[in-house]
């Protein structure tokens, strides 16, 4: 059976950075789940239980997604696809009013004007990115990537494209801590992952529903609070998760290494600043402090 296609048309806000959203999925080199072809971003991902390619173009103001599913369509897909491509494009996020309300920050102005309309790049699923802030813990980007390329081979299901897909919470339960650990995992980790699979896939830590409300009335606290009790869940983790999963803008990534490296660039520093005075920094931003961030990582040093 041939794929089921499916197809919609994204405009584009002015200012749109499309070289941001490919740089983000270009992390692996070897490009087994993601490709990045120009200005085209192939995923692969699990929708509705079946292997999916999700192909978006950029051109002349537009967007356009095609989702080709291994799998019968059923209805209300195309809605279903407009928003996710939305999402993964950082479109529901309110940039201009976080510019309009800082652009003449004597620091942060200065950010805002060098990379105007800077968007999150956000993933496909919540525990996409939950499970990738699990896997970046304590080590280099380039290490991580390697742990989460061999994950989705060991875990994940392929696409007849050849595109490897990222496993679903229920896949990754399926695993053994000792096939986690072959995948390069640490013991910790691994523990922590299958906690966390095991939530999710139960429903106890119901990221699907919890996607389905707007930023607004996201339960952040209530997400906090569950995430937390997993034991090698910190608040750095669960920020970043909230940040790259929901879209959420507000929570503070002072404990992440290269925001307080940036930071002490952009402010002069001449000694390294500490999670405490990171925060401090950030705190002035509420409740756009992950934004804040995200500008801080794309800050050139």
């Amino acid at each position: 059976m041939s794929p089921s296609l499916h197809r919609c048309l994204i405009d584009l806000p002015a200012h749109f950075r499309p070289q941001d959203i490919l740089a983000f999925h270009r992390r692996d080199n070897q490009q087994l789940a993601e490709q990045v072809d120009g200005e085209a971003l192939r995923k692969g991902l699990i929708w509705s239980g079946q292997p999916a390619c999700l192909n978006i173009r950029f051109a002349a103001g537009q967007a356009t997604a095609e989702l080709a599913i291994d799998g019968p369509s059923t209805v209300g897909i195309t809605t279903e696809l407009h928003r996710l491509a939305r999402r993964l494009l950082g479109l529901t996020q309110p940039v201009d009013a976080f510019a309009a309300a800082y652009r003449e920050h004597p620091q942060l102005g200065r950010l805002l004007a060098e990379r105007p309309g800077l968007r999150v790049p956000q993933t496909a699923t919540p525990f996409e990115a939950l499970s990738w802030a699990v896997t970046g813990q304590q080590i280099s980007v380039h290490a991580a990537v390697a742990v989460r390329r061999k994950l989705i081979q060991a875990t994940g299901r392929q696409h007849s494209s050849g595109l490897w897909c990222y496993p679903e919470a229920a896949q990754v339960a399926a695993s053994s801590e000792a096939e986690l650990r072959q995948v390069g995992f640490s013991q910790n980790k691994a523990a922590t992952l299958l906690a966390l699979a095991e939530q999710v896939a139960s429903g106890q830590l119901p990221l699907d529903d919890w996607l389905a409300c707007d930023t607004a009335s996201l339960p952040v606290d209530a997400i906090r609070e569950q995430l937390l009790q997993l034991r090698g869940i910190g608040p750095w983790t669960v920020n970043y998760g909230l940040l790259r999963g929901f879209g959420w803008l507000d929570g503070s990534l002072h404990g992440d290494v290269a925001v307080r490296r940036k930071l002490q660039h952009l402010l002069g520093a001449s000694t390294p600043l500490s999670e405490r005075q990171t925060e401090a920094w950030l705190d002035q931003f509420k409740p756009w402090r992950a934004l804040v961030g995200a500008h801080l990582w794309a800050m050139p040093l």
